[in-house]
């Protein structure tokens, strides 16, 4: 990895960094490529890939169909409201 890369990532993920630490992430994050590179020697012949590490199963409830709020307990604890609706501040410009 090129230094001004080490530098472009830094700035993507918004890290202020001197050049000294610029030069100290260059370093690491080199060992770090050329140690994943070894990976590359394992023998995988006959390994089926893997979506996950471990065997995931679905932790999640049946979705059952329930009462709803009533308007006025959906709103009660509004900030702001016409008494129909929430009230939010406007994020966008009319055109």
């Amino acid at each position: 990895m090129e230094l001004s890369e080490v530098g472009k990532v830094a700035r993507l993920a918004r890290l202020k960094l001197s050049e000294a630490e610029l030069q100290d992430c260059h370093k690491q994050l080199g060992d770090i490529l050329e140690y994943v590179k070894l990976l590359d020697e394992v023998d995988v012949t006959g390994v089926a890939p893997m979506s996950h590490p471990v065997p995931v199963h679905n932790v999640f409830r049946e979705d059952v169909p329930g009462e709803s709020l009533s308007r006025d307990e959906a709103l009660q604890n509004a900030c702001k409201t016409d008494g129909r609706f929430f009230l939010v501040p406007r994020i966008l410009e009319e055109k």
